[in-house]
């Protein structure tokens, strides 16, 4: 009889690290459903306070709870920027006996793994419970880290727009290798951006705190670390990192960066098609098919209206509180950004010819020389070290204030488009016009060149994290893979498939191997 092999799947077993991530995404962003559902309006009407806690531990807390701890990050950050700004130090908030005088370095997740030992000591013993909690600690840090913020992005989308979007998860064999162009595909919107706005406040703060007379700046370990774990932790947890899929994961990211689809006017309806699948074949059509989202026809405009004024506020709130030395550097910024205009015009223009594209950036590598020529009376004589915060600081102010202009005239857009569908009636035009205005400012307000910096930042921390990957699995007898996954695999020499030299353990009942051992054979094969 013919000899026949197969593969068991089984629920909840073979699971990679984006379908688990999907499957939070998917589980948090109904959550904002069943919260405005009328059915929860309803019960909770009708069984009184304590049964309503009760029920609200039982659903939906766990992600709003995700929710409040992704805010209090940015809180913490915005918090102590304010503190530089009234030029309140650390001995000044000692004096007033707050807790914000010193930094916090344990955080609530560390003291609840106390309980978990407990627990694990009286179910396995000490040893047991020591090697897990501890040995599974790094793991666990970046994993939680990044699915917090996974779950807090899942819930701020559905509140934003009140669609709980479906996630396709799956059960994809666990050892299954992704992609760079597909793991920033998944979480350029979720978790990249975020991170580079939580390092730029940091960033900001730590500039500001360096004006003070006393100089004296929190380092912030667990900011640091948050920004950092939501753009790595996919590739840490990447299985078999080796060099020849780094070779083919950075040619493809870098023809994803580089790539023209979705750039003309006409394919304008493929892009919006391609991303409610999922499917981005480049940075330009990833980014794009964002901002049609944000201004499509189905956004209200109330929830728009709020949005500009939040912005509107924030500005003015800025323009009150920064030194006037910071807020005069922003004249800087705007005179290159000037400069840089017929360039972006030629990439628009010209077929979005790459060469003016990287052009339209080279009159930023000289903004210090620009302000010299503006502002020489205020910067002869003193270094570009001690300039730098303030021009950081004006850089960021400038493009918060382009990327306030860029939303007024889109809103402007938005309610004439409004007006041109009550009065001719024609869904199409009023569309395909307010797509031609979406897609000039996408480009013309720097929102894509934006994202093409980002990606680069994003290639660099791919590159060196993988590279770390590699060298530990390569020299030090695959910890990595030990770590990620299981120690017979690890013990299979680098580049070998597992398994190849020893079938005879197959055929014993006590080294039965199981379906996932046959799918890391399977995948390890070079």
């Amino acid at each position: 009889s013919p000899h026949i092999d197969f593969l068991e799947f089984e629920k909840g077993r073979e699971a990679t690290f984006n379908a688990a991530s999907n499957f939070f995404s998917k589980i948090s962003g109904g959550s904002i459903s069943v919260i405005r559902s009328r059915d929860n309006h309803l019960l909770c009407e009708r069984i009184g306070i304590l049964h309503s806690l009760s029920f609200y531990f039982a659903s939906v807390s766990f992600y709003v709870s995700n929710l409040l701890v992704d805010i209090s990050i940015y809180l913490y950050v915005i918090l102590f920027i304010n503190f530089s700004l009234a030029g309140i130090g650390p001995g000044q908030l000692a004096a007033l006996g707050s807790f914000f005088h010193s930094e916090w370095i344990v955080s609530i997740g560390l003291v609840t793994l106390v309980p978990q030992l407990v627990e694990i000591v009286l179910e396995f013993g000490a040893v047991q419970a020591f090697k897990q909690v501890i040995g599974g600690l790094f793991a666990a840090t970046f994993f939680f880290i990044f699915q917090n913020k996974n779950i807090a992005s899942s819930m701020k989308e559905g509140a934003m727009t009140g669609i709980a979007r479906y996630f396709f998860t799956g059960r994809p064999m666990a050892n299954q290798h992704q992609t760079w162009r597909d793991i920033y595909v998944a979480y350029w919107k979720s978790h990249y951006t975020p991170a580079f706005s939580l390092a730029l406040a940091y960033i900001i703060y730590y500039a500001l705190s360096s004006q003070q007379s006393t100089n004296v700046t929190f380092i912030m370990p667990l900011v640091i670390i948050s920004s950092i774990a939501w753009v790595v932790t996919p590739i840490i947890f990447s299985p078999f990192p080796r060099f020849d899929l780094i070779q083919q994961d950075l040619r493809e990211f870098l023809n994803f960066i580089s790539g023209k689809a979705g750039s003309a006017a006409k394919e304008i309806p493929q892009v919006i098609a391609n991303a409610h699948g999922g499917k981005c074949r480049s940075l330009y059509e990833c980014g794009l098919a964002e901002e049609m989202s944000v201004w499509s026809n189905h956004q209200s405009l109330v929830v728009l209206l709020i949005f500009l004024a939040t912005k509107i506020g924030v500005a003015i709130f800025l323009g009150f509180a920064l030194p006037a030395g910071f807020v005069d550097f922003v004249a800087v910024p705007f005179v290159v950004y000037i400069i840089s205009l017929p360039l972006v015009f030629g990439y628009s223009q010209l077929g979005q010819n790459n060469v003016f594209l990287a052009l339209s950036f080279a009159p930023w590598l000289f903004i210090s020389m620009v302000a010299d020529h503006m502002m020489s009376a205020r910067v002869h004589g003193i270094s570009l070290k001690v300039l730098l915060p303030e021009h950081i600081i004006a850089i960021v102010l400038f493009f918060y204030l382009l990327d306030l202009v860029k939303d007024a005239l889109l809103f402007f857009c938005a309610v004439v488009s409004k007006f041109m569908c009550c009065v001719s009636n024609k869904e199409d035009t009023k569309v395909t016009w307010m797509q031609k205005c979406v897609r000039l400012s996408f480009v013309y307000f720097y929102v894509y060149q934006q994202n093409l910096l980002w990606a680069f930042v994003v290639v660099f921390a791919n590159l060196v994290t993988s590279l770390v990957m590699v060298v530990l699995d390569r020299f030090f007898c695959n910890v990595h893979t030990w770590y990620l996954l299981n120690d017979r695999l690890a013990a299979t020499p680098h580049g070998q498939p597992y398994m190849s030299h020893s079938p005879a353990r197959l055929s014993r009942p006590s080294h039965a191997a199981s379906a996932r051992d046959l799918l890391l054979a399977s995948a390890a094969s070079p």
